[in-house]
């Protein structure tokens, strides 16, 4: 889990988010980016896409008034 958390910059609020999306993308027929078995849900796919480094989050910058 810890290594998951380190991949979204410390934060379990963003991996929770970035899973979600990614579970979500899964379910309308992305296509896998890891290895999976036909019974395999898309939210675990998610995680071990994210573990992989398959999936990353995109941090926007607020711009500088």
């Amino acid at each position: 889990m810890e290594n998951l958390i380190d991949k979204t910059g410390g934060s379990l609020y963003k991996l929770v988010i970035l899973a979600a999306k990614r579970a979500l993308e899964l379910s309308d027929g992305s296509p896998r980016l890891v290895e999976a078995g036909p019974k395999e849900k898309p939210p675990l796919i998610a995680l071990r896409e994210i573990a992989a480094g398959k999936v990353a989050m995109k941090i926007k910058k607020k711009p500088k008034d």
